[in-house]
């Protein structure tokens, strides 16, 4: 496959984006994964419905190796584009927005400039983070989704329409992030995504997967005429699609920079769809106008020889990174049977090749049920809820949390007590179901990124506008404003951003201080247990970077242990059972990216590359 791509990267003349479409279908196609015997179907109340529909698992992807620079997103027309402005000087925060503009396009299912996004950057001297999450209008309130009768809406019912659209931040923050970061001209990042959105590009299987499974698109007249045939059908895979509106919408922002988005005909445009709509929400052109991104300090913890840091608040994926990692570190001092290191994963005859241990995967579980228990909780936008962030991550705090863990599994965590923290708040029930998408890249000066990017669920709120989709944000905080009395943390406010589950994450070495690892995943609340299954493969097992990413997906939201269908063993299914574990075997659909820095046998260091298998991406590099 990577082959395949590298000898695209030869196309030339003004075609050589849609040429490369073409061919680059080939590289897309999955292969569906063998299903696994059945198991006890889990209680539906216990899991929410995926983000996105799984699409199969291609085989035999290997390890990319690159000396200079290289990108990694979710398709390989947008990683063309990363590796093509890294190729002309250009920094990774550059390629990242190159990329974002080419997904806007190529992957309209899961990501945006009508959405939101989280990044971290590392400039070679320190990590910086920042929050380009869709905020609630200045007309919403806590009782956003409650029925007339005070009683919750279903999710597709809040989803599709107006009523759940945010103030989308991508593109804020990209230009917060350029202007501190970027090296070539703003314009420039936009021309691969004009170029293929004039001359078309080829449905996917994935895209076409997606567009197959979802019945909203029918009712949604300017959907239906682009994704469907005019007998109301998906449109074939292959077929090749021009996008002239967004064409248009992104030379103008190229042109007059995000302000052509945020004001003028296009904010107009957008704030006419969603007032409009059958289910209307309340953005207005001063929500629009008046929207900032904001750059915050990185959440960075030890674990073992490595730091590891990722988002704080509204994202609480950084946080439950860490919680899970400084738990599995101190269960392990105080019971050196569970180390990681010497459980490591065992040989199968399945897609993936391997799977986790019975006690990994045990271990693994139970220290995510606590730190999901933790996270439903107290984690919410701290700029409108105290979040005490230093006594959920607080080692002392995890080691008594990692006491509660042994040779069964708990069942259900419940939340625990921070140092410093009292419980006056509900715990937050609504679990989130984001369609996002993921994208790192590193430059020729070793600068790196690693940026989650979403328009919640699949195709947001189907709300199609200039030839882009609006997300479905505020679908990510609580239904239901309070319990018992008490505020749920992650209620609707005016003005606030939703809790994510995001985790981009940036590894380093602690002695040398030097970069390991650039990764992160989408999934919705499941992106917690793709980014640490990553993690412990990367770190504890040695692995590298394809094989951590293939590894098979598993643990817990707090709920029945996980473990992705088609890709484990009854071993390892009967294992947990013999421990405890209420065991739900699922498909797993993570979207995991990453770029790690490697040593070769000569001495040299190297970037190594790996894209989801699950998905249709690629890394790319020279």
């Amino acid at each position: 496959m990577a082959t395949q791509a590298f000898s695209l990267a030869r196309v030339r003349g003004p075609l050589a984006l849609a040429a490369a479409a073409v061919a680059l279908l080939g590289a897309c196609s999955t292969q569906p994964v063998a299903p696994a015997p059945a198991g006890p179907a889990p209680v539906a109340s216990e899991l929410p419905r995926p983000p996105e529909v799984a699409s199969g698992y291609r085989s035999g992807m290997t390890t990319v190796y690159a000396e200079k620079h290289m990108a990694v997103a979710a398709n390989p027309l947008a990683t063309e584009a990363g590796r093509r402005i890294l190729r002309q000087g250009g920094s990774a925060i550059d390629a990242a927005i190159a990329m974002q503009a080419v997904l806007t396009l190529v992957e309209p299912q899961a990501t945006g400039i009508g959405g939101g996004a989280f990044l971290l950057y590392w400039d070679g001297k320190r990590v910086q983070a920042y929050d380009g999450w869709e905020t609630a209008p200045a007309g919403a309130d806590e009782n956003l989704f409650l029925r007339p009768d005070g009683k919750p809406m279903g999710f597709s019912e809040a989803q599709v329409g107006g009523r759940a659209v945010g103030t989308p931040g991508v593109l804020r923050v990209l230009e917060l992030a350029h202007r501190r970061h970027g090296k070539l001209p703003w314009a420039r990042l936009f021309e691969p995504a004009i170029e293929l959105a004039e001359q078309g590009f080829p449905i996917s299987p994935r895209l076409f997967t997606q567009i197959a499974a979802d019945p909203s698109i029918a009712g949604a007249p300017e959907m239906a005429a682009y994704f469907l045939t005019p007998e109301g059908k998906p449109k074939p895979v292959g077929t090749i699609v021009k996008n002239p509106q967004l064409a248009q919408t992104l030379r103008e922002i190229a042109r007059r920079g995000p302000g052509a988005f945020y004001t003028g005909p296009i904010a107009a445009d957008i704030v006419k769809r969603v007032t409009g709509s059958s289910n209307p929400g309340t953005l207005s052109l001063a929500d629009l106008r008046g929207y900032r991104a904001k750059a915050r300090d990185p959440i960075c913890t030890d674990y073992k020889r490595w730091k590891v840091c990722g988002m704080p608040p509204p994202s609480s994926g950084g946080i439950a990174i860490a919680q899970m990692l400084g738990t599995l570190q101190a269960l392990e001092a105080h019971n050196p049977k569970y180390a990681l290191a010497a459980l490591a994963p065992r040989q199968t005859t399945r897609a993936a090749g391997f799977e986790p241990s019975v006690d990994a995967a045990h271990v693994v579980s139970e220290a995510g049920r606590q730190a999901d228990a933790d996270r439903g909780l107290y984690v919410a936008d701290a700029d409108f809820v105290s979040v005490n962030v230093q006594g959920l991550i607080d080692p002392a705090y995890l080691t008594l949390r990692a006491g509660l863990i042994g040779d069964r599994s708990t069942g259900r965590a419940d939340p625990g007590t921070p140092p410093g923290t009292s419980i006056a708040l509900a715990p937050d029930r609504s679990p989130p179901r984001v369609s996002t998408s993921q994208i790192a890249a590193v430059d020729n000066a070793g600068g790196v990124v690693s940026m989650t990017t979403a328009i919640e669920s699949d195709f947001g709120s189907h709300l199609m506008v200039r030839g882009f989709m609006l997300n479905s944000g505020l679908t990510d905080f609580s239904f239901v404003p309070n319990e018992g009395g008490r505020p749920v943390a992650n209620r609707v406010q005016a003005g606030k951003r939703p809790r994510s589950s995001m985790a981009p994450t940036l590894v380093f070495d602690r002695d040398s201080g030097r970069l390991v690892a650039a990764l992160g995943s989408p999934g919705g609340s499941q992106i917690i247990e793709y980014v640490s299954k990553t993690l412990i493969g990367l770190l504890d097992w040695d692995m590298d970077v394809q094989s951590a990413i293939n590894l098979p997906n598993f643990g817990s939201r707090n709920g029945p242990t996980e473990v992705e269908r088609g890709l484990v063993t009854q071993t390892l299914v009967q294992g947990l059972k013999a421990r405890g574990h209420d065991v739900a075997e699922i498909e797993m659909t993570s979207g995991t990216q990453a770029i790690v820095r490697r040593q070769r046998d000569d001495g040299k260091l190297v970037w190594a590359g790996g894209a989801d298998p699950r998905r249709e991406g690629v890394a790319l590099g020279d």
